[in-house]
């Protein structure tokens, strides 16, 4: 992710902080749950993409599951914004301890000889 990704998500959370009507503990859970709320979205996107309620039918696209799944990012990110300043750091880090456990800590996929890691 770049620089102005962060700036985004540092601009969202200020924003949202400019319309806190509880105290920082609670703003702080109920941003942690906002996630609830939007994979729920994607379930139901899913859902509707594949016609699996027979009184909607084909309610949604591939599309709007794309776009649920960046709700899902996004706010996630302005959660993790709200635990700590420094969001893109936290986010950083974690990433290469997941990527060198699951992809090998010398770059390359292990589960594809040869083939080095994006």
């Amino acid at each position: 992710m770049d620089d102005r990704t962060w700036k985004t998500v540092e601009q969202l959370h200020a924003w949202l902080a400019t319309a806190h009507t509880r105290p920082p503990e609670e703003e702080v859970l109920l941003r942690i749950l906002k996630l609830s709320e939007e994979v729920g979205e994607v379930a139901q996107a899913v859902i509707g993409a594949t016609g699996q309620n027979p009184r909607k039918g084909a309610s949604h696209t591939w599309q709007d599951v794309e776009a649920e799944l960046c709700d899902v990012i996004i706010t996630a990110m302005v959660a993790l914004r709200t635990l700590t300043p420094d969001a893109s750091g936290t986010f950083g880090a974690h990433l290469g301890r997941v990527a060198d456990r699951s992809l090998g800590s010398d770059g390359n996929d292990p589960s594809v000889p040869g083939v080095p890691r994006p």
